[in-house]
Formats: structure tokens, C-alpha cells, sequence
């Protein structure tokens, strides 16, 4: 394939490099960048691009999202998916994530900082540093026997509850959706009685409307006396200037925080936050995920999905389009891929199109949602570009191309 006819991939934010080599596999130019771009680089580097593969700082608006007639694809290089904007749906622009990649890693650091916290590691060590000698048991006990409870049972929450019950830990939890308690965990009716009933609590729930300041001064108030808050979910779900509060009265024992509402874009920026110098509290730069195997598995995981994008058109593992699949393209046809709004007759006006052209469609598979639908179609191979000019104006036609 010449070079200068290569599609175009730009990945930010220190995207395993493994990412790259697939993506090079499947004839993509690459171009690896090691920082989250500015609005402007962003812009200019999404103008050229047919994917982009993002971590979580770098953030895609819908401004940026229209003005990038070229993008088929977002990559998103972590579990969430809330750093995109939700206009990329409409303009036929499918994300993919890699939702189970880093749940060990958040998991297992997770449970490290409960013991931490326990054991009031991080004081002592901090003491240390600076020529103070405090050996005591004073506020330093064993996670055994003691109460863990989990808010958000999913993936990474789960995971967690099988690894603190292997230490003894007895494990209770809420979540917004009926989910089956792994081991001996127990589900509890509402995020209230967790609070009440836990040693530790540690959040795992999504950055929605619904978690913003999940966790504020009331619910603070609601913890056990002494008891701990982890939080490795997301920056906006507690109210840190609360939450400071709380342990500076000594109502909460001890915390720690991964994630904050505003991070910075770069490493070695300054930054600031209400728990900063208090006793207890473990602070950590969004690091949860950030393990060389998580990282590996997630590059691996989400660069395969936009290849196979690319490629055949599958969408099965998007988080925000109709999920549409078929096996390899067979030899001698071509795969077009079409995209349109979800209105009425547009597969029959295609089907019509194909049939007068003398163009036989062998396979077919269309799944729709609220507003879009997706089709993929197998037809035999044919030289006319009328066909695809016919398909690409209809007025229902979001995006269309053929496949690979």
C-alpha cells in the first residue's frame, strides 16, 4: 500500500505502543503522542485522522466532532468513555472502550490502600522521612474481621469483594442495578445502610449526572465514626471540600483519592486540593489503572476493536452505536457500510438501488437505535461509481464507506 494513501491514526497520552504495532499490522499510519494535545493540535490532528485512540484527559467536544469530516472512529484507552462528547452517535462516529482491562490493577490497589489506611502506613513512613522515630499500635489494626462496603458492583467493585474476602473481610454492598454477590458479600438495600455498616467504603460507580457529589456531607455524616472512604471512580463523585471536613473533625478516619475534579493536562503541573497535608489521607495522580499490564491489555484490546472497525465494519463491542457483526468478507464482494438516520424506507431505497444496478446482496445485518441505524452490506463486486455515489446522497445517509 503507498504510504501517503494510508489511513491516519493519532493516539495521545501515552498509549502502550503495542497499540501502534497492530494498528500498523492493519496498514494504519501511526502517530504516538506522548502528551494530551492542546484544543488546537487536537483540532488540527483530528482534521487528518480516520481514529483517534485517547486516555483520559484528552477531551472530544462536539465542536471538534463535527468539524472532523474524516473520523470514523474513537478509541478510548481506559473504562470510561465520558471524556467524548455524546454528539459522536449521530455523526456515525462509534467509541470503543476497554471496560475490563484495568479492573485487577484498580482492584488490587484498592485493597492496598485499605490496609494502608489500617495500618497508618503512609504517617509513619511520612514521619520517618523527616528524623521522627513513633513506633505504636496506637490507630493501627487489622483489616481482618472488619467491614468493607462497595459502592458499585461491577467489574472492578466485584473483584475487589472476592480480594477482601480472601483476607477475612466481611463485604457488603450496593448497587443501582440488581447484580449477584460474589463469595459471602451481601447486598444491601441502599447506599445509607452501606455507609452505616462499613469500616471502609470504597466508590466504583461511572461519572454521571446521577454520582456528581454522590458522596457530600450528609453521607459523610451517615459513615461509622472512624470509619474510611476510597475512592478510585471518578473525581466528581465526592464532595472534597466535605470530605475535608470530615476528617479534619476526625469523623472519618482516614482516606484515599486517585481521582479529583480537575486534573492536570500534564505531568509536573501544579496542582491543589482540600485534602492536601492532612493526616491519613493517601493522594494518588489517577494512577489506579496505571499498571504496565493493565495498560498492555487495554492497548490490545481497544487498537483490536478499531481495527476490526475498520476492517469489517464490527461494531459489537461499541459503547454508543447499534451493535452490528458479520463474518469475513468473502472473496469477490465488497462490504459497504452505511450509516443513516432511523427513519422509515432508507433499507428499501438502498435495496432498490443495488437491485436496478444488477448488484446481488449475499449478506446483510442492520441494527438500529432511537435515532441511528447501521447496515452492513455484502454485495458482489462491481465497478460502477454511480452505486456508491447513489448510496453516499441519500438524504437519510449519516456516513458510508466500504470496509477495509
Amino acid at each position: 500500500m503507498n504510504e501517503k494513501i494510508k489511513p491516519r491514526v493519532a493516539l495521545f497520552e501515552a498509549v502502550h505502543p503495542v497499540a501502534a504495532s497492530i494498528l500498523q499490522e492493519h496498514g494504519f499510519r501511526v502517530d504516538s503522542l506522548k502528551h494530551s494535545p492542546s484544543a488546537q493540535e487536537l483540532a488540527e490532528l483530528a482534521k487528518s485522522s480516520t481514529l483517534i485512540g485517547v486516555r483520559s484527559k484528552t477531551k472530544i467536544t462536539a465542536q471538534l466532532l463535527s468539524g472532523s469530516t474524516a473520523l470514523a472512529a474513537i478509541g478510548c484507552f481506559c473504562i470510561g468513555t465520558d471524556q467524548v462528547d455524546a454528539s459522536a452517535a449521530e455523526l456515525g462516529i462509534p467509541i470503543f472502550n476497554a471496560p475490563f482491562s484495568n479492573t485487577r490493577s484498580v482492584a488490587e490497589m484498592t485493597l492496598a490502600e485499605i490496609i494502608c489506611l489500617s495500618r497508618a502506613l503512609f504517617q509513619k513512613s511520612s514521619q520517618l522521612h523527616v528524623g521522627r522515630w513513633d513506633k505504636s499500635s496506637k490507630n493501627s489494626r487489622e483489616v481482618r474481621g472488619r467491614t468493607l462496603g462497595i459502592i458499585g458492583y461491577g467489574h472492578i467493585g466485584s473483584q475487589l469483594s472476592v480480594l477482601a474476602e480472601s483476607l477475612g473481610m466481611r463485604v457488603v454492598f450496593f448497587d443501582t442495578a440488581r447484580k449477584l454477590a460474589l463469595g459471602n458479600a451481601q447486598s444491601l438495600s441502599n447506599m445509607d445502610a452501606v455507609l452505616a455498616a462499613s469500616d471502609f467504603v470504597s466508590l466504583h460507580v461511572p461519572d454521571m449526572a446521577s454520582t456528581r457529589n454522590l458522596i457530600g456531607a450528609a453521607q459523610l455524616q451517615n459513615m461509622k465514626p472512624g470509619a474510611m472512604l476510597v475512592n478510585n471512580s471518578r473525581g466528581k463523585v465526592v464532595d472534597l471540600v466535605a470530605l475535608a471536613s470530615a476528617l479534619k473533625s476526625g469523623h472519618v478516619g482516614g482516606a484515599a483519592v486517585d481521582v479529583f475534579p480537575e486534573e492536570p493536562a500534564e505531568n509536573g503541573e501544579g496542582f491543589t486540593t482540600p485534602l492536601a497535608g492532612l493526616a491519613n489521607v493517601i493522594l494518588t495522580p489517577h494512577i489506579g489503572g496505571s499498571t504496565e499490564e493493565a495498560q498492555e491489555a487495554i492497548a490490545v484490546d481497544v487498537a483490536e476493536k478499531l481495527a476490526r472497525f475498520w476492517t469489517q465494519g464490527c461494531t459489537a463491542a461499541s459503547v454508543n452505536f447499534p451493535a452490528v457483526d458479520l463474518p469475513n468478507v468473502r472473496s469477490g464482494q465488497v462490504r459497504i457500510l452505511h450509516v443513516h438516520k432511523n427513519v422509515p424506507g432508507v433499507l428499501s431505497k438502498m435495496h432498490t438501488l443495488l437491485a436496478n444496478a444488477g448488484v446481488n446482496i449475499n449478506a446483510e445485518h442492520l441494527q438500529s437505535d432511537q435515532n441511528t441505524s447501521y447496515v452492513i452490506l455484502d454485495v458482489d463486486a462491481f465497478q460502477d461509481a454511480n452505486i456508491m455515489n447513489a448510496l453516499r446522497t441519500l438524504p437519510e445517509t449519516i456516513r458510508m464507506r466500504v470496509a477495509g
